[in-house]
Order: C-alpha cells, then structure tokens, then sequence
C-alpha cells in the first residue's frame, strides 16, 4: 500500500488512519485486539488515540483507550515497529486548567508512555488550544521531550488558522519545535472549519493533515435517514444536526457513487477525503470486523473527476 509522507516529520503512513477513541467505550478489549490484528494485517499501519479517550463513559478516567493499545503491544512487542501511534494531550481536566503547561505535559506524556507500554511516541499533539499557557512555554515542554527521545514529532488539533499560525511563527523566531501536523474536524458535511484559511495554511507550510469526524459520527455511513434511525447507537444523538435537506442531499450522491463502484457511502466518503487537497489521511474508527474490513476497502477505492465534483457540490447544496 502505498504510503503518504505525514508533513516534515519523516514519518510515513497508509491513507487511512484507525480512531481509537471507541476503545474502552463500544469495543472492549478483546474486540479491539482483533480489530488492531486486522488493520496491521492489512497494510495499515497508523492509530489515533488520546489521554482523555474515553473518559465520557460513566466510571471511566480517561486512557482506557492507549491501556488497550498498549496491551495490545506487551502481547507481542514487534508490533510496535508497525505501527505508528498517534496521541494527545491537553483535552483532560487538570485542576489549574492549564494542560498545555510544561509541567503538565511532561507528566502527561510519561502516562500515556506508561499506559501505551512504548518508550516513545510517534506523534504527540495538542489535544486543544490553551489560552491559559503561553506557546512558547508549550513548544519547549515539546522540545525536551523530542530531544530525550520519548516523542518523535509534534501536532496540533482543533486549531485556528490564527491560533496555528501563532505557534508556527513563534517556533521560527525561538528555534523550537513546531507542529508538523493539525488534526481538523472534516468530512463531506463539515467543511467551513478546514477549508479556507486553515488549508492554505497547511498547503502553504507543508504540513501532514489527519481529519477527525470523517464520516460525521457515521452520519455519512447512511445508517441514518430519519429521525427513527437516531437510537441505532450511542452516536444517535449527535446526528440530528445533519438530518436536513444538505445532509439527506449528501446522502443522495453517496448512494449514486457508491452504485456505481459497487462500494458503501462510508467508502465513497472516505475515498473522496483520501482524494482531497491538504488532506494526508482520514481517521475512521470501526467497532467489528464488517466495519474494518470496509475502511480498509475505501483505502482501495479511486473515484472520478465526475464522482469527486458530484460529492462536493451535494456538499455546497443548501
């Protein structure tokens, strides 16, 4: 499988990155081993995760996802080499409220070291923007931690344009470390936030893009037509917002597409993020083999100039 240059950072990755942040929360241990088996298996290589995954499930902290994965690794280490992990910081509550704090990162990345059971981490980033700390004091925590080998390069997501290009400017004047990587909401349906002024920034700077909500909590799956279809999971609630004359249009082209490449709508809106300008990667996660088997699938998938300029105007439908 071919593999995407993730930025300035030398890492390499395959064009689909799998979420982890349902580890701990619809998939336990076991089914996620399997699914971890699987995606290796098939040429995949990259996992997203995060301290605070999945501390919003009643009587969880927050690392159950990366205490999996690094259970995954102790029960057979050469996996490690395979694989490129992908965690954050910054997004957990910490009682002074500054967790992007030199102390707080280095406390936190030698939690997420402990619970991913590695000595380092592929891709560390800032989970959310703090108003609270200054950057510069941010970028050096990062510098001590690349410099003593426990982080290989650094990334930042849900950032503005502004906010990113503050700490792009601020790493250049100090010497410092800066984020190679952002980690935008974005899918055929949500696309004001990443399109525009943050993209161009990203183009512009070479920076590696890996989008979050790729599939819209599975709105764009097209398990969810009508309002009936809302209690077929946990994510049910969160995609009422896309049940709307746009989002039922969105559905329509993905289903004329995926017709005729014998595919499902997850795929095709994958395929068309994979296919997208400033876009090195999509994260999708799967809760069951099906589900892998299907990302892994979109990675395979080559749409048309006609597929991708019919997805993209039923997403400037209104």
């Amino acid at each position: 499988m071919n593999k995407r240059l993730l930025g300035s950072t030398g890492l390499e990755i395959a064009p689909l990155v799998l979420g982890g942040n349902v580890f701990g929360w619809t998939v336990d241990q076991h089914t996620a081993f399997t699914l971890l088996d699987r995606f290796i298996e098939a040429g995949l290589d990259a996992i997203d995760t995060a301290d605070a995954y999945s501390m919003w499930v009643p009587g969880n902290q927050g690392g159950e996802s990366e205490t999996i994965i690094g259970n995954w690794f102790k029960a057979s280490p050469a996996r490690r080499e395979k694989t490129v992990i992908i965690t954050k910081v910054g997004a957990k509550p910490v009682e002074d409220k500054k967790g992007l704090s030199a102390r707080h990162i280095a406390l936190a990345a030698e939690d997420s070291l402990r619970r991913l059971q590695t000595d380092y981490i592929d891709l560390y980033l800032s989970h959310l923007p703090d108003p609270e700390t200054p950057v510069e004091e941010t970028l050096r925590a990062y510098e001590n931690l690349i410099r003593d080998g426990k982080v290989k390069a650094i990334g930042a997501s849900n950032y503005s344009a502004a906010q990113l290009k503050q700490a792009l400017t601020i790493a250049s004047e100090k010497g410092l470390p800066r984020y190679e990587v952002v980690e935008p909401e974005y899918n055929l349906y949500d696309r004001s936030g990443y399109e525009g002024e943050l993209r161009d920034l990203c183009v512009e700077e070479g920076l590696g893009v890996i989008t979050y909500y790729s599939l819209a909590s599975g709105f764009l799956s097209g398990k969810y037509r009508s309002h009936d279809d809302l209690g077929k999971s946990v994510r049910g609630p969160g995609v009422r917002k896309y049940l709307n004359d746009r989002g039922l249009h969105i559905l329509d082209a993905l289903d004329t597409v995926a017709a005729a490449h014998q595919a499902t709508p997850a795929e095709v809106a994958l395929a068309w993020l994979i296919a997208r300008k400033g876009v090195t990667a999509p994260i999708a996660s799967a809760t069951n083999i099906q589900q892998l088997d299907s990302l892994v699938r979109a990675t395979q998938l080559t749409l048309a100039a006609s597929d991708i300029d019919l997805l993209t105007t039923a997403g400037n439908h209104v």
